[in-house]
């Protein structure tokens, strides 16, 4: 008996043994989890760290000087993304110059800047230059007199007979016995290339006609020149002039959108070949929902993306 119970309590001490093991395996799987499941955690966030890192380093490598010259028109949109991105790309220079479509057209062509601006569609001369076309933005025109003018509405006959000079005084559609003065662009503006197109459909604009160097200069001189007319890009229409109505269509972008006025043209940036690069960067930020969605129509032109497609 005494030999029964003394193979009994060996039992129970193996039994309980064996338990005692179990749970401290136990004990060590759980904790080997726990470190590993750090482990994976602690790799992820280095990874996510990493990441952002790369990231934040990646915006960090896109340095260096760019160049845009060209048309004035796009200037007031231009101006406040190079502001932007200048902040966003800190080791980025952008410098953008006026001086009318052709011109950029030209100097980027010769390669001079990097970025050509232009009011107007590539001409034939220029399809040979290895030029390629990237449309950033919609760009609308009115026509302005000084505030003085009684008239308020033109119909596109009367707009085509005043900037062909076959009509030369208010009275004739509808204002002041007075003289009319036609101001606007030199032949190397798209914005007059647009207005040829759109308007004029092939008829000349009329040498008596006083010229300014750009949008700002052509509203300043028509804002100072009682019985003045001539064509702006809409952002340059300030309280200082009249915008007139066009075939009894007041100018909006809704307008422009639902087909009902006419007078717009694309804004384009060329580039001599494929941008790299900071440039390609400063046109991809131009073209991002960022920029377009949220600064376009603040800067009074029209997002690409809001136009029918044809």
């Amino acid at each position: 008996m005494k030999g029964a119970e003394g193979l009994q309590g060996s039992n129970q001490q193996m039994i309980w043994g064996g338990n005692n093991m179990f749970n401290k395996m136990k004990k060590l799987l759980s904790v080997g989890a726990v470190v590993a499941s750090a482990a994976v955690l602690l790799t992820g966030c280095g990874g996510s760290q990493q990441a952002a890192s790369s990231s934040g380093s990646a915006a960090q490598e896109i340095s260096g000087k760019i160049s845009a010259s060209g048309s004035t028109a796009l200037l007031p949109l231009l101006k406040p993304a190079q502001e932007a991105f200048q902040d966003k790309y800190e080791k980025v220079t952008v410098n953008v110059a006026g001086g009318g479509s052709f011109t950029g057209m030209n100097q980027v062509a010769e390669g001079s800047v990097q970025i050509g601006n232009s009011d107007v569609n590539l001409p034939d001369e220029y399809k040979d230059k290895g030029l390629v076309d990237h449309k950033v933005v919609v760009e609308p025109f009115v026509f302005i007199v000084d505030k003085a003018n009684k008239v308020d509405n033109l119909t596109k006959q009367q707009v085509i007979d005043i900037l062909t000079g076959k009509i030369t005084s208010w009275k004739e559609v509808g204002g002041d016995d007075q003289p009319i003065t036609l101001i606007h662009r030199a032949k190397s503006s798209g914005s007059r290339a647009t207005i040829a197109d759109v308007v004029l459909k092939g008829a000349s604009f009329t040498d008596n006609a006083v010229i300014q160097d750009s949008n700002g200069a052509v509203r300043a001189a028509i804002a100072s020149t009682p019985g003045s007319i001539g064509y702006v890009d809409a952002p340059y229409a300030d309280d200082s002039v009249k915008v007139l109505k066009f075939d009894g269509v007041e100018y909006s972008p809704q307008n422009i959108i639902d087909g009902k006025y006419p007078i717009y043209g694309y804004g384009h940036m060329y580039t001599k070949g494929e941008p790299t690069g900071a440039v390609k960067a400063f046109i991809d930020y131009i073209l991002s929902d960022e920029f377009q969605n949220t600064q376009v129509e603040k800067l009074g032109f029209i997002p690409v993306n809001k136009m029918p497609q044809k």
